[in-house]
């Protein structure tokens, strides 16, 4: 039941904030503000989890197709992998780490200042002032940071495949091609600003039903990141069995 209570309460939230936009345009100097924050100081992590998830995944190919002489379809691995599963995963889970925790903290504290009841009495919509420009400027990024998750990973396994497994370059990238199409990165893009979404509001929430004190902000700081991260990994299962499954 308690489950049942969150999710309802959640539920609640999000349709307040819907309604708090409904007739207003979002604060735009907030918005460009937080898009930079969300993604160009969650970038230096997300390239670099990339490059090792995609040196990874030419080790582990290679070494999965070698017994069965089928080194030339690493390249294929790493798209199919890569490219369709773990590159939008990645993002997600980078920006939880960094910008949803973030979000979860700061509006914790905002609510134990009681600078949130103050938003209120100078008849300011703290959703509105709060959490719309967040979501803006994560949907605005989430998209470009999977892109870039997905060249970062993908030019880490071609290097590794070339320089250190000595696989034939263009071969591989032929077999990168060959396995992506078009709606594998509307797929992924999609994925992007859906996991934003899901980020940004469940990290919002956990901060406005934070209690006061260091207490109240370090659990919503961490229930802001499981929660998200779990809901994100589950969702693209779904999508995922909705565009490929049998």
């Amino acid at each position: 039941m308690s489950w049942l209570a969150s999710i309802g309460r959640f539920a609640g939230f999000c349709f307040a904030v819907a309604r708090a936009n409904a007739f207003r345009m979002p604060p735009p100097g907030r918005t460009i503000e937080e898009a930079y924050r969300i993604g160009v100081q969650s970038l230096p992590v997300l390239l670099t989890i990339s490059v090792f998830v995609g040196t990874n995944l030419s080790l582990q190919g290679y070494n999965a197709f070698q017994p069965m002489g089928g080194q030339r379809l690493v390249g294929m691995f790493v798209a199919l992998a890569g490219v369709r599963e773990l590159a939008p995963i990645i993002a997600a889970a980078m920006v939880a780490a960094k910008a949803g925790t973030e979000m979860a903290s700061q509006i914790a504290v905002m609510r134990t200042r009681e600078q949130i009841d103050a938003l209120e009495v100078m008849a300011v919509n703290p959703l509105w002032w709060l959490v719309t420009p967040r979501l803006l400027g994560i949907i605005l990024v989430m998209p470009a940071l999977t892109i870039l998750a997905i060249f970062t990973t993908i030019a880490a396994s071609w290097l590794v495949a070339t320089a250190q497994l000595g696989l034939n370059g263009t071969d591989f990238l032929d077999y990168v091609r060959g396995s992506i199409h078009a709606r594998d990165l509307v797929a992924c893009e999609i994925k992007g600003m859906l996991f934003g979404v899901v980020i940004c509001l469940v990290s919002c929430y956990c901060g406005f039903q934070s209690s006061k004190g260091p207490e109240g902000v370090g659990q919503a700081t961490n229930a802001a990141v499981v929660v998200s991260s779990v809901t994100c990994v589950s969702l693209n299962f779904l999508i995922s069995q909705v565009l490929y499954g049998g």
